[in-house]
C-alpha cells in the first residue's frame, strides 16, 4: 500500500465501554485479511506514563518490550494482534506537553507564543503519524481515551478533526456510544447516543461508523433510528452486545461486516471474508471444555480484577489450551494467615502469588507460600511473588528468621532481596526500576526449560529489587535452585524447587508476553501441573 490508513476510535456517553476491545477487534479483522496493523492509545491524563498510577484507579500497568509503562489497553492490543507494542503506541497529555515545553526551552519555536493550537495539536498529530511513517503499517488505529465532551480530550479531538481534512479518504472515525435499557419502561434509549454524536459534530467530526454498546441485541428499527438522527449509513451502525468472552467480539463485529465497511469507506478492495481459523479454534476449546482447573490468585488488589488483567487473561489462555475451564478465585493477601491458609487454599489446584509493591498484604503471601510449598501444590510466583518465595524459604527452611527484602525492612541483617548498587542513587519514580525485555539463560535441568524448550528466553521486567546473590549457595544447598540468570548482570531471574511438583518463581512478568494464539509457555506449564 502506498498510503497508511488512519482509523480513530472515540467514545461517548460514559467511560469503560470497551473502546480498546473494539479497536483490537477491528485490528484483528484487518490483520486476518493480510494487512499490517498496529494500534495506539492516546490518554488525556497529565501523567507522563502509567507507572505512577494507582491500580485501584487505573487497573494494571502494562510494560512494553522497550520498557514503557503503559495503559492496560496495550495488553488487549498485543493479545489480539499477537504483535509487540512500544513507547510510540501509548501517548499521554503529559508526554505531549513535556515534548512541547522541552522544544520551547531549546528555542525550537524561534520566540513564537506557544499555544494549544497549533503547537500542542501539531505535536499530537506528529505522534499519530509517527507509527505509519516510520514502520510502514497499512493501518494505524488510534484509540482516543476518555469521553467526548471531556475538557482534557479537546486537543486530541481537534487534532483528529484536522487530520481528517488533511488525509481525506485515508482517514476514518469510529464512534462507540452507549445505548441503555430502561427496565421500568422496558425499552432502550438512543438519546444519549444522539447527544454524543451531536457533541462530536460540534467539535467538527462526523463519524462514519457508529458502534452501539448495549446489554442486549437491538432491533433494526433502533439502528435505523440512530442512523437517521446521527447522519450515518444504516449499514454502518454496528451493535456491540454482551457476549461471554471479549474474544468473541471480533466475530460479532465480523458478522456485521465492520471490516468490510471500513475497507469500502476507504476505497480499498474488500476481498473474501477471512476464516480466522486459530481464533475460532481457541473459542471452540473455551466453550466446549468439560473439566475445570481451580486457580487461586493471591494478591492485595483483588477487589479490582483489572489490576491483574494480563495475568487473568494469561491463565485463561493457558487453561483453554489444555481444554480446561478456568475457575479463578481471587484471594486477598491481607485476609490470609497461617491459621486460615489450609481452609482457603486446600481446595485449589494451583496458586499464583501476584506481583505488586509495598508491605501491605505481604504476610499473607508468606502464609500462602509456606502452605503450598509444604503441601506440594503447584505454585507460580511473579515478581514480588518470586521475592516472597525467597524470603519465606529463607525464614522457614534456612532458619534466617529475620530474613527480608530491603523494600520491606531496610535494617534487616539478612536482606535476601535487595536493591542493586547502581540503582541506589536514583530517586525518580520509575527511574530506579528495571523495565522492559531482558535476556535470561535457563538451566537445561529445570521445569522452566521444559516449558520454554529453549536455553535463552526474553521476558519483560518491572521491578526495583533483586535476589541477593550473596545467599545463592546457601539456598541451592538446601534444594532451592536458581535456574534462570541474566547473562549480562548475573542477576537471578528464575527460581524453583526441583523436588516439588511445580514450584517456580520468576522475577520477570510472563503475563506481558502471552496472547490468544500464542500463550506463554510458563503459564501453559503451570496450568498443566495444576490440571494433573
Amino acid at each position: 500500500m502506498a498510503d497508511t490508513k488512519y482509523i480513530f476510535v472515540t467514545g461517548g456517553v460514559v467511560s469503560s465501554l470497551g473502546k480498546g476491545i473494539i479497536a483490537s477487534s477491528l485490528g484483528k479483522l484487518l490483520q486476518a485479511r493480510g494487512y499490517k496493523v498496529t494500534i495506539q492509545k492516546f490518554d488525556p491524563y497529565i501523567n507522563i506514563d502509567s507507572g505512577t498510577l494507582n491500580p485501584y484507579e487505573h487497573g494494571e500497568c502494562y510494560v512494553t518490550e522497550d520498557g514503557h509503562e503503559a495503559d492496560l489497553d496495550l495488553g488487549h492490543y498485543e493479545r489480539f494482534l499477537n504483535i509487540p507494542t512500544t513507547k510510540a503506541n501509548n501517548i499521554t497529555t503529559g508526554r505531549i506537553y513535556q515534548s512541547v515545553i522541552n522544544k520551547e526551552r531549546r528555542g525550537d519555536y524561534l520566540g513564537k507564543t506557544v499555544q494549544v493550537i497549533p503547537h500542542i495539536t501539531d505535536e499530537i498529530k506528529r505522534n499519530i503519524m509517527l507509527l505509519g511513517s516510520k514502520h510502514k503499517f497499512d493501518f494505524v488505529i488510534t484509540e482516543i481515551g476518555g469521553t467526548v465532551g471531556d475538557i482534557e480530550s479537546l486537543p486530541f479531538i481537534e487534532s483528529v478533526r484536522q487530520l481528517r481534512w488533511e488525509l481525506g479518504k485515508n482517514c476514518l472515525c469510529v464512534h462507540l456510544t452507549y445505548v441503555p435499557y430502561i427496565a421500568a419502561a422496558k425499552e432502550v434509549k438512543t438519546k444519549p447516543t444522539q447527544h454524543s454524536v451531536k457533541m462530536l459534530q460540534e467539535q467538527g467530526i462526523q463519524p462514519e461508523i457508529l458502534v452501539l454498546r448495549t446489554e442486549r441485541q437491538l432491533g433494526k428499527d433502533i439502528c435505523r433510528k440512530v442512523a437517521l438522527f446521527c447522519n450515518v449509513e444504516e449499514k454502518a451502525v454496528i451493535q456491540s452486545y454482551d457476549v461471554d468472552s471479549i474474544y468473541e467480539v471480533p466475530l460479532v463485529m465480523a458478522q456485521q461486516n465492520l471490516d468490510e465497511i471500513v475497507l469500502q469507506k476507504m476505497n480499498m478492495p474488500v476481498g473474501e471474508k477471512p476464516e480466522m481459523k486459530p481464533w475460532n479454534e481457541f473459542l471452540t476449546k473455551m466453550k466446549t471444555a468439560q473439566k475445570s482447573v481451580k486457580i487461586g490468585l493471591v494478591g492485595k488488589y483483588v477487589e479490582l480484577p483489572d489490576a491483574y488483567k494480563s495475568i487473568n487473561e494469561s491463565l485463561l489462555q493457558a487453561a483453554t489450551f489444555h481444554n480446561r475451564k478456568l475457575d479463578l478465585h481471587f484471594i486477598h493477601s491481607e485476609k490470609l494467615n497461617d491459621d486460615n491458609a489450609a481452609d482457603i487454599l486446600s481446595s485449589m489446584d494451583g496458586i499464583l502469588v501476584a506481583p505488586g509493591f509495598g508491605q501491605r498484604g505481604i504476610e499473607g503471601k508468606y502464609a500462602a507460600l509456606e502452605y503450598t510449598r509444604e503441601n506440594n501444590i503447584p505454585t507460580l510466583g511473579i515478581c514480588l511473588g518470586m521475592q516472597t518465595m525467597v524470603v519465606e524459604f529463607a525464614r522457614n527452611v534456612l532458619k534466617l528468621s529475620d530474613a527480608n527484602s530491603s523494600e520491606i525492612d531496610e535494617l534487616s541483617p539478612n536482606k535476601v532481596i535487595d536493591i542493586m548498587e547502581e540503582q541506589k542513587n536514583l530517586i525518580d519514580m520509575g527511574g530506579s526500576m528495571r523495565l522492559g525485555a531482558y535476556d535470561c539463560v535457563i538451566d537445561k535441568d529445570s521445569k522452566v526449560y521444559k516449558a520454554y524448550k529453549k536455553e535463552i528466553i526474553k521476558e519483560r521486567h518491572r521491578h526495583r529489587f533483586e535476589f541477593n546473590n550473596a545467599y545463592k549457595s546457601q539456598f541451592e544447598a538446601n534444594g532451592f535452585k536458581c535456574v534462570g540468570v541474566n547473562p549480562d548482570t548475573k542477576l537471578v531471574e528464575v527460581v524453583e524447587i526441583p523436588s516439588h511438583k511445580w514450584y517456580v518463581g520468576v522475577q520477570f512478568h510472563p503475563e506481558y508476553n502471552s496472547t490468544v494464539v500464542s500463550p506463554n509457555p510458563l503459564f501453559l506449564s503451570f496450568i498443566e501441573a495444576a490440571s494433573q
